[in-house]
Protein backbone atom coordinates (compact mmCIF):
# COMPACT_ATOMS: atom_id res chain seq x y z
CA UNK A 1 0.00 0.00 0.00
CA UNK A 2 3.10 2.45 1.00
CA UNK A 3 4.78 1.37 -2.17
CA UNK A 4 1.59 2.22 -4.19
CA UNK A 5 1.22 5.42 -2.49
CA UNK A 6 4.64 6.86 -2.89
CA UNK A 7 4.28 5.80 -6.62
CA UNK A 8 0.94 7.58 -7.02
CA UNK A 9 2.77 10.73 -5.19
CA UNK A 10 5.78 10.84 -7.81
CA UNK A 11 3.51 10.32 -10.24
CA UNK A 12 1.21 13.42 -9.12
CA UNK A 13 4.37 15.70 -8.68
CA UNK A 14 5.22 14.78 -12.46
CA UNK A 15 2.26 15.65 -14.10
CA UNK A 16 1.87 18.71 -12.24
CA UNK A 17 5.39 19.80 -13.36
CA UNK A 18 4.67 19.12 -16.78
CA UNK A 19 1.40 20.31 -16.83
CA UNK A 20 2.18 24.00 -15.07
CA UNK A 21 5.50 24.22 -18.51
CA UNK A 22 2.20 24.84 -20.14
CA UNK A 23 0.59 26.84 -17.80
CA UNK A 24 -2.42 23.91 -16.89
CA UNK A 25 -3.57 22.81 -13.73
CA UNK A 26 -2.88 19.03 -13.35
CA UNK A 27 -6.18 18.16 -11.57
CA UNK A 28 -7.58 17.57 -15.10
CA UNK A 29 -5.35 14.36 -15.24
CA UNK A 30 -5.11 13.53 -11.51
CA UNK A 31 -8.54 12.70 -11.16
CA UNK A 32 -8.77 9.76 -14.29
CA UNK A 33 -5.24 8.53 -13.42
CA UNK A 34 -6.13 7.70 -9.93
CA UNK A 35 -9.35 6.07 -11.10
CA UNK A 36 -7.27 4.17 -13.66
CA UNK A 37 -4.93 3.18 -11.13
CA UNK A 38 -7.93 1.87 -8.93
CA UNK A 39 -8.91 4.34 -6.86
CA UNK A 40 -12.53 5.09 -6.28
CA UNK A 41 -13.76 7.89 -8.30
CA UNK A 42 -15.37 9.67 -5.18
CA UNK A 43 -11.52 9.73 -3.74
CA UNK A 44 -10.25 11.00 -6.39
CA UNK A 45 -12.22 13.86 -7.37
CA UNK A 46 -11.51 15.33 -3.45
CA UNK A 47 -7.62 14.96 -3.95
CA UNK A 48 -8.13 16.60 -7.49
CA UNK A 49 -10.16 19.14 -5.73
CA UNK A 50 -7.38 19.75 -3.15
CA UNK A 51 -5.07 20.49 -5.32
CA UNK A 52 -7.28 23.20 -7.28
CA UNK A 53 -7.63 24.59 -3.71
CA UNK A 54 -3.95 24.98 -2.60
CA UNK A 55 -2.20 25.28 -6.17
CA UNK A 56 -4.31 28.59 -6.76
CA UNK A 57 -4.15 30.44 -3.41
CA UNK A 58 -0.69 31.58 -4.15
CA UNK A 59 -1.72 32.91 -7.86
CA UNK A 60 -5.16 34.84 -6.44
CA UNK A 61 -3.18 36.64 -3.87
CA UNK A 62 -0.36 37.31 -6.17
CA UNK A 63 -2.83 39.12 -8.67
CA UNK A 64 -5.28 40.96 -5.59
CA UNK A 65 -1.53 42.27 -4.19
CA UNK A 66 -0.78 43.84 -7.85
CA UNK A 67 -3.81 44.70 -8.67
CA UNK A 68 -4.89 42.61 -11.52
CA UNK A 69 -8.21 41.35 -10.20
CA UNK A 70 -11.67 42.71 -11.21
CA UNK A 71 -13.80 41.94 -7.99
CA UNK A 72 -16.69 43.15 -9.42
CA UNK A 73 -16.50 41.04 -12.43
CA UNK A 74 -15.12 37.82 -9.83
CA UNK A 75 -17.25 37.61 -7.23
CA UNK A 76 -20.80 37.16 -8.89
CA UNK A 77 -18.74 34.05 -10.65
CA UNK A 78 -17.46 32.83 -6.91
CA UNK A 79 -21.11 33.40 -5.61
CA UNK A 80 -22.84 31.09 -8.23
CA UNK A 81 -19.85 28.83 -8.59
CA UNK A 82 -19.67 28.00 -4.88
CA UNK A 83 -23.36 27.44 -4.50
CA UNK A 84 -23.22 25.15 -7.37
CA UNK A 85 -20.17 22.78 -6.51
CA UNK A 86 -22.14 21.07 -3.87
CA UNK A 87 -24.90 20.60 -6.19
CA UNK A 88 -22.37 18.84 -8.25
CA UNK A 89 -20.87 16.84 -5.95
CA UNK A 90 -23.76 15.22 -4.45
CA UNK A 91 -25.35 14.73 -8.13
CA UNK A 92 -22.48 12.33 -9.05
CA UNK A 93 -23.76 10.25 -6.30
CA UNK A 94 -27.47 10.13 -7.93
CA UNK A 95 -26.56 10.33 -11.40
CA UNK A 96 -25.25 6.41 -12.88
CA UNK A 97 -21.72 6.14 -12.95
CA UNK A 98 -21.79 5.83 -16.71
CA UNK A 99 -22.73 8.99 -17.15
CA UNK A 100 -20.72 10.70 -15.14
CA UNK A 101 -17.73 8.80 -16.77
CA UNK A 102 -19.33 10.11 -19.89
CA UNK A 103 -19.52 13.49 -18.95
CA UNK A 104 -15.55 13.40 -18.14
CA UNK A 105 -15.09 11.83 -21.57
CA UNK A 106 -16.74 14.52 -22.78
CA UNK A 107 -15.01 17.53 -20.91
CA UNK A 108 -11.61 16.04 -21.32
CA UNK A 109 -12.35 16.41 -24.78
CA UNK A 110 -13.39 19.91 -24.72
CA UNK A 111 -10.44 20.82 -22.89
CA UNK A 112 -7.85 19.18 -25.10
CA UNK A 113 -9.43 20.73 -27.72
CA UNK A 114 -9.65 24.36 -26.34
CA UNK A 115 -6.52 23.82 -25.22
CA UNK A 116 -4.94 22.76 -28.75
CA UNK A 117 -6.74 25.25 -31.26
CA UNK A 118 -8.77 28.01 -29.16
CA UNK A 119 -6.82 31.00 -30.03
CA UNK A 120 -7.77 34.00 -28.08
CA UNK A 121 -5.85 36.82 -30.16
CA UNK A 122 -8.76 36.40 -32.00
CA UNK A 123 -10.51 38.29 -29.63
CA UNK A 124 -8.59 41.35 -29.27
CA UNK A 125 -10.05 43.77 -30.84
CA UNK A 126 -13.37 43.34 -29.03
CA UNK A 127 -11.99 43.96 -25.03
CA UNK A 128 -15.59 45.07 -23.42
CA UNK A 129 -15.39 46.63 -19.51
CA UNK A 130 -19.08 46.23 -18.65
CA UNK A 131 -19.68 43.50 -15.83
CA UNK A 132 -22.82 41.34 -17.17
CA UNK A 133 -23.86 39.95 -14.11
CA UNK A 134 -26.50 37.25 -15.49
CA UNK A 135 -23.87 36.11 -17.82
CA UNK A 136 -21.21 35.84 -15.27
CA UNK A 137 -23.57 34.00 -12.91
CA UNK A 138 -24.10 31.64 -15.57
CA UNK A 139 -20.60 30.87 -16.49
CA UNK A 140 -20.21 30.05 -12.30
CA UNK A 141 -22.37 28.26 -12.21
CA UNK A 142 -21.66 25.97 -14.80
CA UNK A 143 -18.28 25.78 -13.90
CA UNK A 144 -19.30 25.15 -10.58
CA UNK A 145 -21.55 22.59 -11.30
CA UNK A 146 -19.02 20.77 -13.22
CA UNK A 147 -16.29 21.59 -10.20
CA UNK A 148 -18.19 19.15 -8.31
CA UNK A 149 -19.43 16.76 -10.88
CA UNK A 150 -15.86 15.92 -11.80
CA UNK A 151 -13.55 17.21 -9.08
CA UNK A 152 -10.89 19.06 -11.55
CA UNK A 153 -12.50 22.55 -10.89
CA UNK A 154 -14.19 24.68 -13.60
CA UNK A 155 -11.08 27.13 -15.59
CA UNK A 156 -11.04 25.04 -18.42
CA UNK A 157 -14.90 26.33 -18.58
CA UNK A 158 -14.32 29.78 -17.49
CA UNK A 159 -11.27 30.93 -19.42
CA UNK A 160 -12.99 30.14 -22.97
CA UNK A 161 -16.51 31.30 -22.28
CA UNK A 162 -15.29 34.90 -21.05
CA UNK A 163 -12.99 35.22 -23.96
CA UNK A 164 -15.79 34.39 -26.47
CA UNK A 165 -17.80 37.23 -24.18
CA UNK A 166 -15.46 39.58 -25.41
CA UNK A 167 -13.48 40.34 -22.22
CA UNK A 168 -9.17 40.57 -22.03
CA UNK A 169 -7.15 37.42 -21.38
CA UNK A 170 -5.50 38.79 -18.81
CA UNK A 171 -8.02 39.87 -16.91
CA UNK A 172 -9.83 36.39 -17.57
CA UNK A 173 -6.61 34.55 -16.19
CA UNK A 174 -6.94 36.38 -12.75
CA UNK A 175 -10.96 36.09 -12.27
CA UNK A 176 -9.82 32.08 -13.33
CA UNK A 177 -7.22 31.84 -10.38
CA UNK A 178 -9.51 33.41 -7.92
CA UNK A 179 -12.74 31.46 -8.04
CA UNK A 180 -11.51 28.40 -8.78
CA UNK A 181 -10.04 27.64 -5.47
CA UNK A 182 -13.45 28.75 -3.65
CA UNK A 183 -15.20 26.56 -5.94
CA UNK A 184 -12.58 23.40 -5.66
CA UNK A 185 -13.12 24.39 -1.85
CA UNK A 186 -16.55 24.28 -1.62
CA UNK A 187 -16.49 20.60 -3.24
CA UNK A 188 -13.51 19.42 -2.02
CA UNK A 189 -15.50 20.11 1.75
CA UNK A 190 -18.94 18.81 0.32
CA UNK A 191 -17.30 15.30 -0.80
CA UNK A 192 -15.78 15.26 2.95
CA UNK A 193 -19.24 15.29 4.54
CA UNK A 194 -20.40 12.63 2.18
CA UNK A 195 -17.19 10.47 3.33
CA UNK A 196 -15.24 10.12 0.60
CA UNK A 197 -12.18 12.16 2.38
CA UNK A 198 -8.92 10.21 2.59
CA UNK A 199 -6.51 11.81 3.70
CA UNK A 200 -3.57 8.91 3.16
CA UNK A 201 -3.79 10.06 -0.31
CA UNK A 202 -5.49 13.68 -0.32
CA UNK A 203 -2.57 15.05 1.41
CA UNK A 204 0.85 12.84 -0.35
CA UNK A 205 -1.22 13.15 -3.88
CA UNK A 206 -2.20 17.10 -2.76
CA UNK A 207 0.77 18.15 -1.59
CA UNK A 208 3.34 16.75 -4.35
CA UNK A 209 1.02 18.16 -6.95
CA UNK A 210 1.13 21.73 -5.20
CA UNK A 211 5.05 21.21 -5.60
CA UNK A 212 5.58 19.82 -9.12
CA UNK A 213 3.03 22.76 -10.27
CA UNK A 214 5.24 25.29 -8.32
CA UNK A 215 8.42 24.04 -9.45
CA UNK A 216 6.78 23.45 -13.31
CA UNK A 217 5.91 27.29 -13.15
CA UNK A 218 9.44 28.19 -12.28
CA UNK A 219 11.02 26.88 -14.35
CA UNK A 220 8.70 27.56 -16.53
CA UNK A 221 8.88 31.16 -16.91
CA UNK A 222 12.85 30.98 -17.40
CA UNK A 223 12.94 28.24 -20.35
CA UNK A 224 10.06 27.17 -21.96
CA UNK A 225 7.67 28.41 -24.05
CA UNK A 226 4.01 27.75 -22.81
CA UNK A 227 2.48 27.42 -25.86
CA UNK A 228 4.49 25.16 -27.49
CA UNK A 229 4.39 22.56 -24.46
CA UNK A 230 0.37 23.56 -23.96
CA UNK A 231 0.00 22.01 -27.28
CA UNK A 232 1.59 18.32 -26.23
CA UNK A 233 -0.29 18.51 -23.45
CA UNK A 234 -3.54 19.04 -25.09
CA UNK A 235 -2.66 15.91 -27.57
CA UNK A 236 -2.22 13.71 -24.11
CA UNK A 237 -5.21 15.21 -22.23
CA UNK A 238 -7.17 14.25 -25.92
CA UNK A 239 -5.61 10.34 -25.29
CA UNK A 240 -6.62 10.45 -21.85
CA UNK A 241 -10.10 11.03 -22.87
CA UNK A 242 -10.70 8.37 -25.49
CA UNK A 243 -8.91 6.26 -22.70
CA UNK A 244 -11.89 7.17 -20.65
CA UNK A 245 -14.24 6.35 -23.10
CA UNK A 246 -12.98 2.94 -23.62
CA UNK A 247 -14.02 2.11 -19.98
CA UNK A 248 -17.87 2.85 -21.46
CA UNK A 249 -17.94 0.49 -24.26
CA UNK A 250 -19.15 -2.81 -23.87
CA UNK A 251 -15.73 -5.74 -24.06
Amino acid sequence: MLTMLAAVSLLSFGLSFLFALGGVGSAVVLVPVLYWLGYPLNEAKPTGLFVNTVSLIGASYNNIRHGRLDFRLGIPIIVSSVIMAPVGAYASKLIPHTVVIGVFVAFLTFSGLMMLFFKSAKYKDRFREDRPVFSMIGIGALAGFISGLLGVGGGGLISPLMVMLGFNPKKIAAITAFVVPFSSLSGFITYTAMGHFDVMLVLPVGLMAYLGGYLGTRFMQHRLSPGTVKKILAVLVLLLGFKMLLKLLPV
